[in-house]
Formats: structure tokens, sequence, C-alpha cells
């Protein structure tokens, strides 16, 4: 087995905002599933085994005349994932409540300390819906609660879920390396009440849950949230985002055909974070 598993693209982006912001949206429906914002751009990263030519192509804002953008590949090796990260990451925080960092930042005097590697998978707080997600789960009270994190990518969700109180969460990601790495993030926090899954939608069959964060794409979240409502027990609550503002009306039309009601939303550049109330 080779040990280059992914593609690393790098985009240069004038000016970066808010086309930097777009391009991640339309990369992420086309199949690459990290992102790094840079100052000029970002890196975006691919399995190699999906990664072809004709996938940029694809992507309408690299055409647009409003925006210059540049881009080049490389090949990252596996071994060289966490040099790759720890040159790039970040710790953030939410509010004086929560802290994301990884395990060469120093601890901080937060009631909520998530310590992740992210490797390959999404969800490091860095972007804004990653970030507005953990804003509703400190907003809101997990104690003794059902959680499912859908598409939980590195399980940041997942893990301050139960450090709020929940008693029994389900992380489900249908990316292997996602599993694996929620799997040792999972771990690394202690965490005890928390169950990952390599799996889909279908995993939901015959599961109840009071509350549902999903952070995944918009067109998959359509496609989803007849799923989700199932899932979910009367007056429980559906968190959503990875969509714009702009797509609201179409998020909450198929949340109203499955009778999830609209309660508020976060705003973050132009990205947006929902809830959602099942009515009966």
């Amino acid at each position: 087995m080779s040990d280059t598993v992914y593609i690393e693209v790098h985009f240069k982006v004038d000016p970066p905002q808010p086309a930097s912001d777009i391009l991640i949206a339309e990369l992420g429906e086309a199949g690459f599933e990290s992102f790094v914002e840079q100052e000029d751009g970002i890196l975006a990263y691919i399995q190699k085994e999906a990664w072809s030519n004709d996938i940029l192509n694809a992507i309408q804002i690299l055409s647009s005349p409003l925006f210059k953008i540049q881009h080049h590949l490389r090949e990252i090796e596996q071994q060289n994932w966490n040099a790759t990260w720890e040159q790039h990451f970040e710790a953030i925080q939410i509010n004086d409540q929560c802290m994301v960092r990884a395990p060469f930042h120093d601890a901080p005097n937060v009631p909520y300390d998530i310590v992740i590697m992210p490797k390959m998978s999404f969800g490091t707080g860095h972007h804004e819906t990653t970030h507005m997600m953990l804003q509703h789960i400190l907003n809101h009270d997990f104690k003794q609660k059902g959680v499912l994190d859908m598409g939980s990518g590195t399980g940041v969700l997942a893990i301050l879920a139960e450090m709020r109180g929940a008693d029994r969460v389900d992380a489900v990601d249908n990316d292997h390396w996602c599993y694996l790495n929620a799997l040792e993030n999972v771990e690394r926090n202690r965490c005890r009440n928390i169950s990952v899954h390599e799996d889909d939608v279908h995993f939901l069959k015959d599961q109840q849950y009071d509350v549902i964060l999903a952070n995944i794409n918009r067109n998959i979240l359509l496609a989803d949230i007849p799923a989700y409502a199932r899932a979910l027990k009367k007056k429980g609550l559906l968190f959503v985002s990875g969509f714009y503002r702009a797509d609201i009306d179409l998020i909450s039309e198929k949340c109203g055909e499955a009778g999830l009601l609209y309660q508020e939303q976060l705003e973050r550049n132009d990205w947006v974070s929902v809830k959602y109330l099942k009515s009966s």
C-alpha cells in the first residue's frame, strides 16, 4: 500500500473573501474532505483514489470573472500528515467556555477543553459551521440526552455533547479516515458515552434521539432530513449547518415537510447554523 493517500490542492484566491468560503462549499460537494484556511486562500485535501483532473472542471467559482484563483497540487504522504497540521493548526476558543486545541498546545483555563488531532478529518472548530455548532451545544441543555453527531468528522461535536452531559452519543461518518480519527479523539478526551460508527444515514433505522447534530452540506441535508425527523423523539431538536443564509428557505421547507419547526439561527460570515424542533 502506498504511503501517499491524499492530494493537497493549494488555491490562491484574490480577493480571499467571500470566494474562499464559496470555494470550500463547492469543493466539499465535489469530494474534498478537509480544508485549511490561509491568508491567501485555502489548502484542500481529497483522497488520492477519489481525485481526477476533471473534478475541478465542475467547480463554478474557478471560472468566475469576479475572482482570480490559481492552484497547484502535491501528494501528501500519510506519515507527514501530523507535521502538516502542526504547521497550520491553531487553537480556537468559543466565548470563555470552550477551547479546541491540538495536543501540542498549552492547556487553557476553560470549562470545556477539547484536545484533537484532526489528521484528515473535517471539524477542527475553525470553519464557521463547526464553530456555530459548538456554540449551539454550549447554549443548550444536553444533560442525560441521547445525541447523534451525523457526519462527525473529528468527533469534536460528539465530544462536547458528552462534556455537556449527554449520556449516549453516536458519532457517525462514512469516511474511514474520519472514523479512525474520531475513535482516537474520543479516547484522547477520555469519553465514555460515545460510540463511533463507520456508516451513513442508514444507521438511523430504528434509532431514536433527543438531539441530532448534522454539520454536512446543503444537498446531503436536503436528502437526509426526513430520516433525521424519523429518528428524533417528540420535542427533539435538530441542529444543522454546512450551508449559506440563502439556503435557509430550502432547508426550512424540507424540515417543515418532515414536521420540524424553525426555532433560531446563528450566522458567521454568511454561513448559518439553524435549530429545528420536532413538533410531535
